[in-house]
């Protein structure tokens, strides 16, 4: 009775978990490889620097850090640079469209990539929306309000959970995006690659221009004797007003700024020498990106004290107030070229993850066409077009933003444990039967120097287990009260001593002997520290941004169980060589019996 429902659990489980093979996607890409090293790096780059640099810093520099703005893009960048060496190690493995969908799929199983997949999905949707919801208000402040103020009085929308009105603009922005889009890579490319260029003088002329007008002083204001200064505005003082806790306060909101650059590794299928290209454009990105938010941060701090500066545009505000009006207008007209650049970075990985998806069957299949003319995914384009449109008409930007975050850094910490799983596996992997203890093997004591299947297993019971204490330490961190509660720190202590044991377990396991053109430093200490801080940065989020979460991942989830889990080329791959191997099997015992037949009736004749 139960044998069946057994079996059928079983098979169940086996499709969830079933992996891509990296020598077989199933399917043949059609994409045209036309993407050089420095059309990737522009592609990081242009995704990145948009708002972030013409907002960011002067929000961080207020409300949290300070003059010490500086040390919380420095600690943000280097948490962006954990998850993005991860990235580019899976793309010097996995050079195929679809990013962390990939990664997860070859290494995790088909279940955690369609969770992956269905997120990033959201996550570009939302960046394309908000950051065309954000050109439009800040071409709306150029000219007085007046565009909010016309719509919201013919359009006006009385619903709590939606924008105050209808957003045209930022609607035709993202369908005139998506046209561009649907036209062809290179084309979109050349766009970006002029935007980015524009974007970049537009921060050097800042750098120039604030070094100039660069006030020392302003990074040792005194509380207590400066004008205006109060202890809300200022806090203490000095170059780090609001101390240690506002620092990693602000690092924590800097770490969006440096979001983006993972869309370079969704062009896998689009680059050339994707191996070499792909990893080295993804440092190449982080670097550009934190030099410019460092010198940004430094001379607008430096140019006015940090409690005066403009939350919504402090660079044209503060260059009118040292009398440099011409440069606040160069700087007003690079800031729309950046946000265009930007939101052509944010709108480009999306059809590339649709078209990963539905190429593996798992999402509807009519996404993965693609134009015999523009070698582009061109229904996949413009179905994500018009979703974003739709969005970014609806929801105002603050609504948007908070729901930005929740979906990449669930794919960089998955992308870092992806890392780890491949780091101690090979293919040709065998069971090994060793007589030594559990802690024998947990701490590989015989020395054991290739890997095999029992090896990997510790590997990946280590990573599961870190994992679980560090939710477990993130949750403590944000809801217990540490101070002055001496059991919350001995529990603390005692997990943090238990993850030390897990990564120093998953480092006395034998390595992978794949060598590939990019690899990930001090494995397994890094992506370690990527899957710990993308899981506190998480934690950081408000409830609503995880209802919403929710939601989206049944809505997913549905579409799944309904039409993927039935529809994975891998799955019929892996169905059609069951069947082959079925019939190798009868064919080879319908030979045997044919045999044993033969042999009784040949002593029968005998007799």
């Amino acid at each position: 009775m139960f044998l069946p429902v057994l079996n059928s659990l079983g098979r169940f489980y086996r499709a969830l978990v079933r992996v891509k093979r990296l020598d077989d996607d199933g399917h043949e890409s059609k994409l045209a490889r036309v993407l050089s090293l420095f059309d990737l790096t522009a592609l990081g780059v242009g995704s990145t620097l948009g708002l972030g640099v013409y907002v960011l810093a002067g929000a961080v520099a207020r409300e949290q850090a300070g003059p010490a703005v500086t040390i919380s893009f420095l600690i943000a960048a280097i948490a962006s640079a954990f998850s993005g060496l991860c990235y580019a190690e899976f793309a010097a493995r996995v050079p195929k469209a679809g990013s962390a969908y990939v990664y997860s799929y070859v290494s995790v199983g088909e279940f955690v990539a369609f969770t992956i997949g269905w997120n990033l999905i959201l996550e570009y949707v939302i960046g394309t929306a908000s950051v065309a919801r954000g050109l439009s208000g800040y071409l709306d402040s150029l000219f007085d309000q007046q565009m909010s103020k016309t719509l919201g009085e013919l359009f006006p929308i009385n619903v709590e959970f939606l924008a105050e009105y209808p957003d045209f603009f930022t609607f035709f922005i993202v369908i005139l995006l998506a046209l561009l889009l649907a036209v062809g890579v290179r084309e979109s490319t050349l766009f970006n690659n002029i935007f980015t260029t524009v974007n970049m003088a537009t921060i050097s002329i800042i750098i120039v221009a604030g070094v100039l007008k660069a006030n020392p002083a302003n990074w040792a204001i005194d509380a207590e004797s400066t004008a205006g200064c109060t202890a809300e505005k200022c806090g203490e003082g000095g170059f780090m007003p609001f101390g240690i806790a506002g620092v990693m306060a602000g690092a924590a909101k800097c770490f969006y700024g440096f979001v983006g650059f993972d869309c370079v590794a969704t062009t896998g299928e689009e680059a050339k020498n994707p191996k070499r290209n792909i990893p080295l454009s993804i440092v190449l990105s982080l670097i550009i990106i934190f030099l410019a938010y460092f010198l940004i941060s430094t001379v607008l701090t430096m140019m006015a004290p940090f409690y005066t500066l403009d939350l919504n545009a402090p660079f044209p505000r503060v260059f009118e107030d040292v009398g440099y009006i011409e440069v606040k207008w160069v700087v007003t007209v690079g800031a729309n070229f950046a946000l265009c650049t930007s939101l052509l970075g944010a709108m480009f990985p999306l059809p590339r993850v649709l078209y990963a998806m539905a190429s593996d069957g798992i999402l509807y299949k009519v996404l993965k066409k693609v134009s015999p003319r523009t070698k582009t995914p061109i229904i996949a384009t413009m179905i994500a077009g018009v979703f974003a449109a739709i969005m970014g008409a609806i929801f105002n930007l603050h609504q948007l933003i908070d729901m930005m975050s929740i979906g990449t850094l669930l794919a960089y910490s998955i992308v870092a444990i992806c890392v780890l799983v491949l780091r101690y596996q090979d293919d040709d992997m065998v069971a090994c039967t060793l007589n030594v203890s559990f802690i024998g093997r947990m701490f590989n004591t015989s020395g054991t120097k290739i890997a095999n299947a029992n090896t990997s297993a510790i590997s990946k019971f280590g990573v599961v287990v870190f994992s679980i204490l560090a939710v477990v330490m993130c949750a403590i961190i944000k809801f217990a009260r540490i101070a002055d509660n001496f059991p919350i720190q001995v529990i603390i202590v005692v997990l943090a001593v238990a993850m030390i044991i897990c990564v120093g377990s998953i480092a006395r396991q034998p390595i992978s002997q794949v060598k590939l053109t990019f690899m990930v430093p001090c494995v397994p200490l890094l992506p370690c520290i990527s899957i710990f801080v993308n899981l506190y940065l998480m934690f950081q989020l408000d409830i609503y941004t995880w209802i919403r979460f929710a939601v989206w991942v049944a809505i997913g989830y549905l579409i799944y169980f309904t039409y993927g889990i039935r529809n994975s080329v891998e799955g019929e791959i892996q169905h059609n060589e069951a069947i082959a191997r079925e019939l190798i099997n009868n064919t080879h015992k319908s030979a045997q019996m044919s045999n044993e037949i033969n042999g009784t009736y040949k002593i029968t004749l005998k007799e």
